[in-house]
């Protein structure tokens, strides 16, 4: 039985179709891929609010995105910013894959998501009135516009998605485990599945919420701040933002003429109970909550039936966090070996999207594959010791990959990995 519950040989093979991203290095899957491989940073000084008085200053903010270019003004209204920056990702994804979801039956489309701490910055300005003002003037949207399942919501009946539809609160480890969801909705029925994720928690509300885990990066300089892997790493810095994906059976992809930017081959989750919740007592913030366990990665190789050998690059989790980079970096060696496969995190770029992070890195790892390259990790110039990992540097690699794994760990122990091919990976070598 594979990690999502299929017994070997029932199951339906996965391919993503369309790509729609919204994230701190560009609006639209191309100008993101084109920030990654120039090593172009979306980080910079918080603007959404005045950061002054908090510890944290720098974070990834999505530039140039107009909700009222993207978004109906009567959902505007009714939603937070991270259903606007998934209706607009969902938008593009669907564009992308020439999908028209009028002609698809109802039924047969589902949606799932990843959220992490739902409309933080639309329950802070009702929380405003309802300190401010009083108890009528809150809002009859606040019921649920902050809620972790509204975007889920407002995308199937934007739409008119009437199947399967869910939500995954496992933080970042969260994009994974929708995107394992999806493939797995496509063998119970779906013909077709919007997954992926998005967050926007850069506001004061939010800031503080994050603070609390005392592992946000408080270096001033956008440049320095979030060095995961690195001998002066000292956190993560924050972003917004994230991926929504097109999912559908290859045959049904194939029969429309859709181009596949790569297949979900296999997936696998776990848990870390011993990791707690928030940093380890003396540890000054700065202890192991949880990694992501060698178990976990065995397993989504085993689903995805890879030996390690064919893996040809780790996309990591990468927090930034000291002890949890070594012990990611631990897990990947005792798989792979020590160097034995490039390790990259483009989310250097971006800052930790939180719900928005593992599905952009899934997008970024189909966008390489596609490309033939390894991204690099912008940033990080001196590996730490301990972490003997081959992490591609200051620039590309062009090693035509044909298989990726994703990571992420989700705050308070989840972990999840997804192992991704290129679409013509089964075409004879020339």
């Amino acid at each position: 039985m594979s990690a999502s519950g299929i017994r070997p040989g029932h199951r339906r093979r996965a391919v993503v179709t369309g790509l729609g991203v919204i994230a701190p290095t560009g609006i639209g899957a191309a100008r993101h891929w084109e920030a990654v491989l120039a090593g172009k940073s979306g980080l910079g000084r918080i603007t959404r609010f005045d950061p002054t008085g908090y510890p944290v200053g720098i974070a990834g903010e999505v530039p140039g995105f107009r909700v009222d270019e993207q978004i109906p003004g009567r959902l505007v209204k009714q939603t937070d910013r991270f259903t606007h920056f998934a209706l607009a990702a969902a938008d593009a994804a669907l564009a992308d894959a020439a999908v028209d979801p009028a002609r698809v039956p109802e039924y047969e489309m589902a949606v799932v998501t990843a959220s992490s701490s739902g409309g933080t910055e639309f329950g802070q300005h009702e929380m405003e009135n309802l300190y401010q003002n009083g108890s009528s003037w809150v809002g009859a949207y606040q019921s649920i516009a902050w809620f972790y399942a509204a975007t889920t919501g407002q995308v199937s009946i934007r739409h008119g998605m009437r199947g399967p539809c869910g939500v995954i609160c496992c933080e970042q480890a969260g994009g994974l485990d929708a995107l394992g969801q999806a493939r797995r909705l496509l063998d119970t029925g779906s013909r077709l599945v919007l997954s992926g994720g998005t967050d926007a928690s850069l506001c004061p509300y939010g800031l503080v919420a994050q603070l609390s885990s005392g592992q946000l990066s408080t270096e001033d300089d956008p440049a320095r701040a979030y060095l995961p892997f690195d001998a002066a790493a000292s956190g993560f810095v924050p972003g917004e933002g994230g991926a929504m994906l097109v999912v559908e059976g290859v045959e049904e992809a194939r029969e429309r003429g859709a181009r596949a930017y790569g297949e979900l081959l296999g997936y696998a989750a776990g848990f870390d109970p011993g990791a707690g919740i928030g940093p380890a007592p003396g540890s000054a913030g700065r202890g192991p909550r949880h990694s992501v366990p060698a178990s976990v990665i065995r397993r989504a190789l085993d689903d995805a039936a890879l030996p390690p050998e064919r893996i040809d690059m780790v996309f990591a989790d990468a927090s930034g966090v000291p002890a949890e980079d070594l012990a990611e970096a631990r897990a990947v060696t005792e798989v792979f070996g020590p160097g034995a496969v490039p390790v990259t995190a483009p989310k250097t770029l971006t800052g930790r999207l939180y719900a928005g992070g593992a599905a952009l890195d899934t997008a970024t790892a189909l966008l390489a594959l596609s490309a033939g390259v390894v991204p690099h990790t912008a940033g990080p110039d001196r590996v730490r010791e301990g972490c003997e990992i081959d992490l591609v540097l200051d620039r590309p690699r062009p090693t035509r990959p044909r298989t990726a794994l994703v990571l992420a760990r989700g705050h308070g122990g989840f972990v999840s990995a997804l192992v991704v091919g290129a679409a013509d990976r089964d075409a004879p070598e020339k």
